[in-house]
């Protein structure tokens, strides 16, 4: 368990927060497409607009509320986030129009946002930089084990479909965040950051255009989150000749794969080198795990299709683990001490684009083009993990002084 389990100290805390409301999460993740369109009597058109506007709204929030979490604190400012989030989602109960709907899903994807960046400054605050990146894989552990819990408990109100089943999920959720902002009650106050010299740029992220561009290509990589929760089930299902529940047996195997392993592959993170490396290697694994899934759609038994499935599955699910030890390392290490907020805010925000503009991107080009699409997607994730080392070499050199300790190699 020593390999799962962060260190006795500030880790365990953060831990226990993610492992909270990420049950809940699962919840939500399975049961709120159906609860939006069968109990607040949405179109899917509608729900698909609202959470997109969400998610543009919490884009652009996330950078200004780091901020408030670098001068304010960041323990302060992440249990308020929490809170919110819970309260939008008590909120989604009441919901049954759209209007009121894109509101409460802006508010929930804004506090949501920011209470990414408020944990990550929380984190770079209360744990020593030579250690970030193992205890975030913990913390990603957590978070994929309670939401494949919650994804468990969402089963059942997908069984029952009643009005009350979707509700109490909702609930559990909104409990879950609720719960996980008194477990931060239990770490230390990381002290705020005094505020900018006279004629400095507040938000200081906003300028430092190496940064940007890390952040960009991190962001490409993460297409394959999108990738994995709904290009390949339609896939699946529309173009190859596996039985249905192989997108069962392929999101369990990614989860399983990220609890069991995603500690062990980050612990092999040390630097700015070594996680520029891992970058790069997560690119060409998913270029292979995209040529796989292209296989799996020519005419073979339904058993060699599962088969094939299961390959280029492990396959993404290796380069998942591989690009999120690296980017991990990588939105540490180059951002200043003492603006972590802002900066895991802007980081962060890669995941939520490929979480707004992500299925449209993926589907039309898997669905739409077959094989050429898979391929042209598989070149994306080489060139962007190819690219990583010189924007991560290009960021230290502009600015010496950032958290990072290791100056990347130029093999790297």
């Amino acid at each position: 368990m020593s390999r799962f389990l962060p260190a006795p100290g500030p880790a365990r805390p953060l831990a226990a927060a993610q492992l909270a409301d990420s049950i809940g999460l699962g919840g939500y993740l399975v049961c709120s497409a159906l609860f939006f369109t069968r109990i607040v009597g949405l179109s899917p058109t509608q729900v698909g607009f609202g959470l997109t506007a969400g998610w543009a709204v919490g884009f652009l929030a996330g950078v200004p509320l780091g901020h408030l979490a670098d001068r304010r604190g960041p323990r302060g400012v992440a249990m308020s986030l929490a809170l919110c989030t819970a309260a939008a989602l008590v909120l989604f109960l009441f919901v049954r129009a759209f209007v009121p709907f894109v509101l409460v899903a802006c508010l929930y994807s804004t506090a949501l946002c920011g209470l990414g960046a408020a944990r990550q400054a929380l984190l770079a605050g209360l744990v020593p930089a030579g250690e970030r990146t193992r205890v975030r894989a913990v913390l990603a552990t957590a978070v994929n084990g309670g939401i494949a819990v919650g994804a468990g408990l969402g089963g059942l109100a997908l069984q029952a479909d009643t009005a009350m089943g979707y509700l109490a999920v909702f609930a559990l959720d909104a409990v879950s965040l609720a719960v996980s902002a008194l477990v931060l009650l239990r770490l230390p106050v990381v002290a705020p950051t005094p505020a900018s010299a006279k004629g400095a740029p507040v938000l200081e992220v906003l300028r430092d255009r190496p940064y940007a561009v890390v952040a960009t290509l991190n962001m490409l990589l993460q297409l394959h989150i999108p990738l994995i929760t709904l290009a390949i089930p339609l896939w699946v299902v529309e173009r190859t000749d596996a039985p249905g529940w192989t997108v069962s047996l392929l999101l369990v195997l990614n989860t399983l794969s990220v609890v069991l392993f995603q500690v062990r592959v980050a612990s092999r993170v040390t630097d700015l080198a070594s996680a520029a490396r891992f970058m790069r290697f997560a690119g060409v694994t998913l270029f292979g795990a995209c040529a796989v899934f292209a296989l799996s759609g020519f005419d073979m038994p339904a058993w060699f299709a599962v088969v094939v499935l299961v390959v280029a599955a492990v396959l993404q699910a290796a380069a998942e683990m591989m690009q999120a030890s690296g980017s991990w390392e990588i939105g540490f290490g180059l951002a200043p001490e003492g603006r972590q907020g802002q900066y895991q805010g802007f980081f962060g925000s890669g995941f939520t684009v490929a979480r707004m503009l992500g299925p449209l991107v993926v589907t039309t080009v898997v669905l739409g083009w077959g094989t050429a699409g898979w391929l042209l997607l598989g070149g994306v994730f080489v060139a962007a993990g190819a690219a990583m080392g010189p924007a991560v070499r290009w960021a230290r050199r502009s600015a010496p002084g950032r958290a990072g300790t290791t100056l990347v190699s130029s093999a790297g």
